[in-house]
């Protein structure tokens, strides 16, 4: 700590989910040590990143593709547990295991400018000066609420993905379910045995993929949401481009009817939702399956957005400011997509902060 209180420090990371942690273990491995050189920042209570706000129902079993973070398998997880018990104790043991000291809870309001080419990185817990920073603060903390007509008079419930408690709070009730991706589906499948009745609602027809997610398939859909941050947009998000799998349990809900898509109402009215057509439904609750934001509002004080609204981002690095690196987001949201991006980041903060010449932005 410098003599006007203010911790100086080598690297700053922001998050201590999947991109969170894995930044932090390469920064370990390449003798970073924490709270001499770099420190974690997390602004959630405990480990275990978002996955700790999961709902009960989400058991480990139903989760697609969670990778485990680099150096440390997570085995022999019972697939009836709760994911967001299971992921939570392996982060816990995580950070124990490499000793990570993670700061928490540490709320990070503002990232700005500060003297000598330094950053300054603003919390109730201090401030702490870096010469690099790693982002990993996800989209947990920005659940996306589009907004519709009517949308204040309806008499009933409206809550979102992030506030989903399971589908036994849904029994007898009538149920509109709005959102096309993964968390829509799930949600729909879980409550219909419960509910008095659901309807789902979608801007755009869903895609179901047949056959297998192959590293192919993968490679391909990451390549196109890498082509949207490398031009400045919002990322979207790998589900969006790869469509949703077409397992057993989605086949029988489109046979059963649960998964018969509406397109979008045109407005909300006080006992449910209404199209333009004329038709009707009434609601008792409104669920948003609609997707999360990038988490980043405390970057704003450095003037990173594009005019196309994003941040224009090569690899994992902001292309306007070398010192920043975006983990976990845009191509790298995804577990094991965040574990590449921490390794690709520590990589290229060492040859920052060495002084070496860092690759050029085309």
């Amino acid at each position: 700590m410098n003599n006007t209180g203010v911790h100086e420090i080598e690297v700053v990371v922001i998050g201590a989910g999947q991109a969170g942690l894995s930044s932090a273990y390469h920064l370990r491995r390449t003798g970073f040590e924490p709270d001499r050189d770099f420190v974690v920042l997390d602004h959630a209570p405990s480990p275990g990143g978002a996955w700790q706000f999961r709902w009960p129902s989400l058991t480990y079993g139903k989760v697609h593709g969670m990778h485990a973070l680099p150096g440390m398998e997570l085995t022999d997880a019972d697939p009836a547990r709760p994911s967001s018990e299971v992921i939570s104790e392996y982060f816990d043991a995580y950070e124990r295991a490499f000793d990570l000291r993670v700061h928490r809870p540490v709320d990070v309001r503002a990232v700005r400018e500060g003297t000598d080419g330094r950053l300054l990185v603003e919390t109730p817990a201090g401030t702490w000066s870096t010469r690099a920073l790693i982002n990993a603060t996800g989209t947990w903390d920005r659940p996306f609420w589009p907004r519709y007509p009517g949308q204040e008079t309806f008499r009933g419930r409206q809550l979102h993905t992030a506030q989903y408690p399971g589908p036994e709070e849904f029994a007898g009730q009538r149920v509109v379910v709005v959102g096309g991706g993964a968390s829509g589906t799930q949600h729909l499948m879980e409550i219909a045995p419960y509910a008095a009745a659901t309807t789902w609602v979608t801007r755009r027809p869903p895609v179901f993929r047949e056959g297998p997610f192959t590293e192919e398939v993968g490679r391909a859909a990451v390549a196109l949401v890498d082509e949207r941050v490398r031009q400045g947009l919002p990322p979207r998000s790998v589900v969006s481009v790869t469509g949703l799998p077409l397992n057993d349990a989605v086949r029988q809900a489109i046979a059963d009817g649960v998964l018969d898509r509406q397109p979008m109402f045109d407005r909300i009215v006080p006992d449910g939702v209404e199209w333009d057509d004329g038709r009707h439904v009434d609601a008792d609750v409104i669920l948003w399956a609609t997707g999360f934001r990038a988490a980043i509002d405390h970057l704003a004080p450095l003037r990173l957005r594009e005019p196309g609204g994003g941040i224009r981002v090569e690899g994992t690095r902001v292309a306007s400011d070398p010192r920043i690196h975006l983990v976990g987001y845009g191509p790298s949201a995804s577990t094991i997509g965040a574990n590449r991006a921490g390794r690709a980041a520590v990589r290229d903060i060492r040859r920052l902060l060495a002084g070496e010449p860092v690759a050029a932005v085309a």
